[in-house]
């Protein structure tokens, strides 16, 4: 178990992938901080890893909120003593046409998929420098890639994979890493909300697919969140690894 006693804060942990994340991390051995917008996934989920021995924590929380993000991660290390890795998954995702994405839209998905991801990374890196711990940022294929009505999501993956690569060169000599995960077409409740808007070129969402035939499970995303958290990834920093089936390899 390579996370044996160390301690993770995972944001988004009530479903998809970062439910997923919790469930493997917990089998890995580590103690849990689990937060997510939804109050009754979110219960559900730690009902379920306290079940079964695991020791988790969980708060409701916007990470939107430059406040909420520093207040969870000081209760995280209150109740835990330390912080060793932080999993920033929370995410939400808008499609359609570049006309018909609005104000509001735009400043959802930066506030969420990219201030959220700054917010915690600013809050946690005190404790993660003084554990030598690690950060795992949920980037995307989209962060690779450009994808047809899929801007702002694009535009916001991209900035987590920048922030992550300029975060590794910045601490890299302070002890700890920084890495991004680039999830393709996998099955969550995120990614079947994906559709074609009105009008578009079905041909361009084709580029999409995975050419290994069929869209991932979340699981095999949090195998390798747990890769990169442990100590077998400790000479890997500044990384976007994509899980995506071969979508970006071409």
């Amino acid at each position: 178990m390579d996370l044996q006693g160390q301690v993770a804060f995972i944001t988004g942990a009530a479903s998809g992938i970062g439910r997923a994340s919790a469930r493997r991390l917990a089998r890995e051995g580590a103690r849990l901080y689990l937060t997510d917008i939804d109050g009754a996934g979110l219960d559900r989920i730690v009902a379920e890893l306290s079940a079964g021995g695991a020791e988790v924590a969980g708060e409701v929380l916007d990470v939107a909120r430059a406040s909420a993000c520093r207040d969870a991660v000081a209760r995280a290390v209150a109740r835990f003593s330390r912080l060793d890795v932080l999993c920033n998954i929370a995410g939400v995702l808008k499609t359609g046409h570049l006309a018909d994405i609005t104000a509001m839209d735009w400043q959802r998905l930066v506030d969420v998929n990219l201030s959220g991801v700054f917010y915690l990374c600013q809050a946690a890196m005190p404790h993660l420098e003084r554990s030598g711990g690690n950060i795992i940022n949920m980037a995307s294929s989209a962060g690779l890639v450009g994808q047809a009505y899929n801007a702002a999501y694009c535009a916001t993956k991209g900035g987590v994979v920048m922030m992550t690569k300029a975060l590794a060169m910045e601490f890299a000599g302070r002890g700890v890493r920084v890495n991004a995960l680039c999830p393709g077409a996998i099955k969550t409740p995120m990614a079947r909300a994906f559709s074609k808007p009105a009008g578009g070129d079905a041909s361009l969402l084709k580029r999409m697919a995975p050419p290994i035939g069929q869209p991932g499970e979340p699981e095999q995303v949090a195998a390798a969140v747990a890769f990169l958290a442990g100590p077998s990834a400790r000479y890997i920093t500044g990384a976007a690894l994509p899980v995506d089936g071969g979508q970006v390899a071409g």
